[in-house]
């Protein structure tokens, strides 16, 4: 499939007049054709039209039909072949395998959506049935169910050019609902994008949907995201990426004459609690396996861990130089664009400017032009309590490491934490009573607690949390993975005394769909 360098505004592919870039091979610098063009403020604005004129044949069609559309979305991706590998392994520099995997992760996204709203629960509807006799008022019939919220506005991330992009959990999760999607491609990989929403576009077109159930312009002006964000018809935004960026879009909808959510991820430190009887009985195995998860995918996952905290006394002080040695001897790789690679120099800078910081281990770089090699920094508790700086993502493969003397010490790190994806604690038996100290502590900063495992991985499942307190995303009440995702693109409705023959089919007397339902405050199927 040719790439043209071109928009997708409402089901055409149109090319744009404004500024033009090109995606580069972060490994050798190399341009990559062909150029593309920030979307013109008019290009936005058909968009969103489109995704507005989309919304209400949208809503209407059958749950069957959307799990249909999700599925033949998956298929087109598949379609597209070794050509979407080779152009984003150009323009990220990610390897194969890495590529091959993610590509299966995220049509098995898409089927996992499919599979929810085909059996319907998801909705969660409600039944309180009328009580005419009820005195000194009766009440009246009243069911409640989730309805969509309108067209969504996404924001792709640069590391997953597939899970977190085009067809990501966002997109996928937002159509599941019923959403029209408008998608800004990341200026990063404007191939890889063009590449999936061609596949995205045919599905569309397969299945006779209207175009403006999805939508593609690229932009590296911020104007082209602010466009988006404030446009009227857009009803939510979700974001993947960096603090700066979430809380950009975050100020701006809130902006707005009519506010809307933003959903954004954001990152976070996920800290790792190596407990004193876990580093006694399997320290090597642990250095080895922090090791590997800090620097998986070049330590560019939003769940790498950034500070491994151990305990004082030899066996902390062993699991830290092996530690040390293992990230300083590892392959080291390639950032997936040079501005990332620029800005993780800019941040490890900052923080080795610390008075109190050492470095205990450093990697040279690699030659290639987004190269970044693996650095471990160290620190007292004192100066990781007393430095804000030191307690920010460090995006890229890097990690603090600090010892803790007691539980007390444990605890103070903990408390010192802002929102964050991840929170993983080692320990074995002997470790209890501080784990469970240590745990109560983390559930209230973290949207997923680690046990003897590593952060990195984030499985699409029914009880996945991908998400946390501020600012690890912006609503921690909510995920960006799993079946969860679909509540971010939804509002609750209640229909009150409507006739039967006028409700949705998931309200109506005799279940149709079949869906488990609350009943009269009752789970029920019937």
């Amino acid at each position: 499939m040719k790439l043209r360098g071109e928009h997708c505004i409402g089901g055409a592919w149109v090319p744009s007049c404004g500024e033009t870039f090109h995606g580069m091979d972060p490994r050798t610098g190399a341009v990559l054709q062909p150029a593309y063009a920030d979307a013109t403020i008019a290009e936005v604005d058909r968009a969103c039209r489109a995704a507005a004129a989309a919304q209400p044949e949208l809503e209407r069609l059958a749950p069957q039909s959307r799990a249909a559309l999700l599925r033949a979305i998956g298929e087109e991706i598949l379609e597209l072949g070794d050509a979407l590998l080779e152009r984003t392994g150009a323009e990220t520099g990610l390897p194969l395998a890495r590529l091959q995997s993610e590509r299966g992760r995220t049509t098995w996204q898409l089927e996992h959506f499919a599979q929810v709203i085909e059996e319907g629960s998801w909705v969660e509807a409600r039944i309180d049935r009328a009580l005419p006799q009820r005195t000194p008022l009766p009440r009246p019939d009243l069911r409640r169910m989730l309805v969509p919220v309108g067209p969504v506005a996404v924001f792709g991330a640069s590391n997953f050019p597939y899970a977190y992009s085009v067809a990501g959990g966002d997109t996928a999760s937002a159509l599941a609902a019923g959403c029209a999607v408008v998608v800004k491609a990341h200026p990063a990989h404007p191939g890889t994008c063009e590449l999936v929403a061609r596949a995205i576009h045919a599905a569309v077109a397969r299945l006779g949907l209207p175009g403006g159930v999805f939508s593609l312009v690229h932009g590296r002006a911020h104007g082209v995201g602010a466009a988006l964000v404030q446009h009227p018809a857009v009803a939510a935004v979700g974001f993947t990426g960096s603090y700066q960026g979430g809380r950009a879009l975050f100020d701006l909808a809130a902006r707005r004459p009519h506010p809307i959510p933003v959903y954004a991820e954001m990152g976070s430190v996920n800290p790792v609690f190596v407990l004193p009887a876990a580093a006694m009985a399997r320290g090597a195995a642990l250095a080895e396996k922090l090791a590997a998860s800090a620097l998986l995918g070049t330590g560019q996952f939003c769940t790498s861990p950034g500070v491994m905290v151990l305990p004082e006394g030899e066996a902390g002080r062993a699991l830290a130089r092996d530690l040390a040695r293992r990230m300083a001897a590892a392959d080291q790789g390639t950032m997936v664009h040079c501005s990332l690679a620029q800005a993780h120099a800019r941040r490890l800078a900052d923080v080795r400017a610390v008075e109190g910081v050492e470095v205990l281990a450093e990697a040279a770089a690699p030659g290639s032009a987004a190269g970044a090699g693996a650095v471990v920094l160290g620190c007292s508790l004192s100066t990781w309590l007393a430095s804000e700086s030191v307690r920010h993502e460090i995006f890229g493969p890097a990690t603090v490491v600090l010892h803790c003397a007691s539980a007390a010490d444990y605890e103070a790190v903990a408390r010192s934490l802002d929102g964050q994806l991840t929170a993983t604690v080692h320990a074995e038996p002997d470790d209890e009573a501080t784990a469970s100290r240590l745990l109560a502590l983390l559930a209230s900063r973290a949207g997923r607690l680690v046990w003897n495992g590593v952060p990195t991985g984030v499985e699409v499942t029914h009880a996945m949390v991908h998400g946390g307190p501020w600012p690890a995303s912006s609503d921690p009440r909510t995920t960006s993975v799993g079946s969860a995702a679909l509540t971010r693109w939804v509002r609750p409705v209640a229909w009150q005394d409507v006739p039967q023959a006028l409700l949705p089919d998931e309200l109506r007397d005799g279940n149709p769909r079949g869906i488990w339902r609350l009943v009269e405050g009752r789970l029920s199927r019937d």
